[in-house]
Order: structure tokens, then sequence, then C-alpha cells
């Protein structure tokens, strides 16, 4: 009996040794081949491979090394911040009729790869053409169920 426990035991040391071994590489694996103890990487914008927007690549800078890293470029209408500011956003404003259109405005919550980004934005959209009428819809199911 004494046997088989010390058998666990060393199999248990083993098993956790080889699991740690992994672990180490999986974090190794993003450091790249260099192994580099840089520790101020200056980054470019994102460039699209194509067009304007899209997936593409970002080229990083520090001392006399360079890496190149993916990215992607949004396409919709956070375009023209990039995807390297983010801002925390309220509720969009009533619509103004004169000019069909509506606004909410944004705070920078966070610059990211030495991103240059504006304190507060601006967005507006188009206003909805339809007026949403909850009662329509109850309607619909209420007149259907009692017609029948």
């Amino acid at each position: 009996m004494r046997g088989l426990f010390s058998l666990v035991v060393v199999l248990l040391v083993v098993l956790m040794a080889v699991t740690s071994e992994a672990g180490k590489n999986k974090k190794d694996k993003g450091k790249g081949k260099s192994g580099s103890d840089c520790a101020e990487w200056l980054w470019g914008p994102c460039v699209p491979n194509s067009g304007d927007c899209g997936v593409g690549s970002r080229q990083g800078t520090c001392k006399e090394e360079t890496k190149k890293l993916k990215c992607k470029v949004p396409c919709n209408w956070k375009k023209d911040f990039g995807a390297d500011c983010k801002y925390k956003f309220g509720n969009w404003g009533e619509c103004d009729t004169v000019t069909g259109v509506k606004n909410r405005s944004g705070t920078l919550k966070k610059a990211m790869y030495n991103a240059e980004c504006l304190q507060t934005i601006k967005a507006s959209k188009p206003c909805s053409p339809k007026t949403k009428s909850k009662s329509k819809g109850l309607c619909s199911l209420f007149c259907l169920t009692f017609s029948l």
C-alpha cells in the first residue's frame, strides 16, 4: 500500500511540473523570439490592408527593435476617431425636426497604443422615420384573440 501511495505522489509532482512548464511557454509566446526587455514601445496608427477600414496592421518601435501587430479600423461611424480611442457615450438626444438628426456626446475613457484622442466627441445619426407605438402591438394580439 505504501508503494502505491508513493507512486501516486511522484505522478502528481511530475504532472504539476509539466503543467507549469506548459503555462510558461504560453506566456513567453507573445513576447517574440528576442525576449525583449523594452518597456517604452511607440506605436503607429492602424493602417488598413485595403481601403479606409477593415483588417490591417500597426508598427511599433522601441530602441532599435520593431514589431508589427494586427489591428482593425472600424467600418462604421467609429471610423472617424479610430479603434484606439475608447469613449463613454451618453444617451441619444431628442430628434431635431429641422435637421432630422439626433446627437450624443462621448468623453474619452481610454487611449490605447499612444493614440492622440480628443477629450470629447459628438456623434450624430438620422432620426428614425417611424415612431414606435406599443399599443398597436398589443391591439393586434388582443384583437386577434377575440376576433376568433
